[in-house]
């Protein structure tokens, strides 16, 4: 009913810009002044709203049935922590610059990017949604010389979307719709490319039949990632992001594959997927426990 009535499309669209430009106007606080709002975020989504804790609570039960409960509520106070800060962050890209960010980031074995850099060859690269993968827009092409293009799947707003489609696109970048994704891959055959993938998203149900053990539990995984490689025989990396601080990460890129074409099937997808397993179980806080990553089970693609 909403879709097709033109006056409420119009004001949610009005009402869409309002926001939109309110959060850029938060955007111009300084960082140390965002976090002290980041902090106030975080409290209300724990204690007021109690926004996904039972989502959040089940997901880290599931992945780390090791853990006792003071454990796994440590991790739970520290994730929404760092949930207030994200979000903060996540605003701030608004207005700020790439120059600025950059600052805040360091870049360790970026030989194995040079290397495919001075053979012109594109590569791929595999990235999840752990620590502040919003900002990775910005400074990854910092890192690389190669033209970025980013796979994403566009937000349901389409005032947001396009909002912070030109924040992270200040960079250089180029963001790709998934569904088109190779077709737009094709356009830029001419030019060295590095092709980011969020791999760690839920696919729709009836997507894939495709099932892998990852943090204790049978998750289905985005192919596309790995069935590009094997098609345009381009190598894979992973960005391997840490916090070291508020407000500053790492990033370590690391080989996943050379030469696509000498593994075997799913093989590439287990090792990118072994990569951040490691990483979200050295520091678990930092991974995006509020998604609904475990919505579907094996038996609901059998009966899709």
């Amino acid at each position: 009913m909403f879709a097709n009535n033109p006056t409420k499309l119009m004001i949610n669209k009005g009402l869409s810009k309002v926001a939109a430009f309110f959060l850029y106007l938060i955007s111009l606080l300084p960082l140390p002044v965002l976090y002290v709002l980041g902090d106030f975020i975080s409290f209300i989504l724990y204690n007021v709203l109690k926004y996904r804790r039972t989502v959040v609570m089940e997901n880290l039960r599931k992945s780390f049935p090791d853990k006792s409960s003071a454990e796994l509520h440590q991790i739970e106070k520290e994730f929404y922590r760092y949930f207030g800060d994200l979000m903060v962050e996540t605003i701030k890209m608004l207005s700020v610059s790439p120059k600025e960010i950059v600052k805040r980031y360091t870049f360790t074995n970026t030989q194995l990017v040079e290397k495919y850099e001075k053979e012109q060859k594109s590569f791929l690269l595999a990235v999840g949604h752990y620590c502040n993968w919003e900002w990775s827009t910005l400074v990854i092409p910092a890192a690389i010389n190669a033209q970025t293009l980013v796979i994403y799947k566009p937000l349901n707003n389409l005032v947001f979307d396009e909002v912070f489609k030109k924040a992270r696109e200040k960079s250089g970048i180029k963001m790709i719709r998934m569904k088109i994704a190779l077709r737009e891959m094709i356009r830029f055959k001419n030019q060295t490319t590095c092709t980011i993938f969020a791999t760690d998203q839920t696919p729709a149900l009836g997507d894939t039949q495709d099932w892998f053990h990852f943090l204790n539990q049978p998750t289905t995984v985005f192919m596309g990632l790995e069935k590009i490689a094997k098609t345009t025989h381009s190598p894979v990396l992973f960005a391997d992001m840490s916090r070291v601080k508020r407000g500053y990460y790492q990033c370590d890129f690391k080989l996943v594959c050379d030469n696509p074409a000498e593994f075997a099937e799913f093989e590439i997808t287990k090792k990118h997927l072994a990569i951040l397993e490691n990483r979200i179980n050295e520091k678990p806080a930092y991974w995006l426990w509020s998604h609904k990553r475990w919505k579907y089970k094996p038996k609901d693609h059998e009966n899709a």
